[in-house]
């Protein structure tokens, strides 16, 4: 839900009618698809397997939300790896329902439980919480969201959604090293995004948060340094700048250029010493430095 954040505020600020899906059983992620009307989608879940059904009761424009049963088919079970004849579970809820101040605190990346209150399968009240006020929420809430993760419950008269944010990882390049990067993040359950159009990069690069890593690399100064700009104007928690020593250098006079000089966020050369040689040890280099730099914080 986080990945839509940004799109959905928009939609509330400008009175945008969007409807809010998400998958509450079987479920271990934060996706979740904002639909608008004329058919618009914004983010995905399970690579759009549900899109269809969603879609057809967002154009039922109904005033409340609702907790929807889908029973699995072939199709859907293919894209998604759920079971066929699965009874998955989704709430699709209007934006305008939810608390304002939800979507700029997902902006933020705030941890945040959703209390869908339920009469039978419609829903009548939505109750968002924060770290600052889940000491107000229900028992059953505020211990799912003392676990520190992401987690959903159903019970009879609610549904409870603690949405826990997923560290995202933009490498910015290409080759076996960006590879290598990007499957080992994938493997720690990242939200991984290797990018090489240096127009794409950039947005993304700038928009990352203190929970979020960015490696930037590649063999053209120009690119690399721009890249470089661009994570540094954001709030990544780790920014790491593979390359030699020298190329390092010639980054940094490209940004002097353009009034950038404070570099102390940029690790570089990226990754700690292991003498690594090859692209699977690098990435394991870069990897830990960036796990153990968002630790900190």
């Amino acid at each position: 839900m986080y990945d839509i954040a940004l799109s959905v505020n928009a939609c509330v600020r400008s009175k945008t009618r969007a409807e809010i899906a998400w998958l509450v059983s079987p479920n271990n992620g934060v996706h979740a698809l904002a639909l608008t009307p004329g058919g618009g989608r914004i983010g995905k879940i399970f690579d759009g397997a549900f899109d269809g059904a969603m879609s057809d009761h967002s154009n039922r424009k109904l005033p409340t939300g609702r907790l929807l049963n889908i029973q699995v088919n072939e199709f859907e079970a293919t894209i998604s790896g759920i079971p066929t004849g699965t009874n998955a579970k989704f709430l699709v809820i209007p934006a305008d329902h939810f608390d304002p101040d939800t979507w700029p605190a997902m902006i933020d990346r705030v941890p945040v439980a959703i209390v869908a209150h339920l009469d039978q399968d419609e829903v009548t009240r939505v109750e968002v919480f924060d770290g600052s006020t889940i000491s107000t929420a229900d028992a059953e809430t505020a211990q799912l969201f003392a676990k520190g993760s992401t987690a959903y419950e159903i019970h009879p008269d609610r549904v409870i959604s603690v949405l826990f944010p997923v560290t995202r990882l933009v490498v910015a390049g290409q080759g076996p090293v960006a590879d290598a990067i990007a499957s080992l993040g994938q493997t720690l359950g990242w939200n991984v995004t290797v990018v090489m159009r240096n127009d794409l990069a950039i947005g993304l690069l700038a928009s990352l948060s203190p929970l979020d890593a960015a490696v930037i690399m590649g063999h053209e100064v120009e690119v690399s340094s721009r890249n470089l700009g661009a994570a540094l104007e954001g709030d990544a928690g780790y920014i790491g700048a593979l390359g030699s020593a020298q190329k390092q250098q010639d980054r940094a006079d490209w940004l002097a250029y353009q009034d950038v000089t404070d570099l102390s966020r940029v690790f570089g050369p990226a990754g700690i010493d292991i003498s690594a040689s090859s692209p699977a040890e690098i990435a394991v280099s870069v990897i830990a430095q960036a796990i153990a730099e968002l630790k900190k914080k």
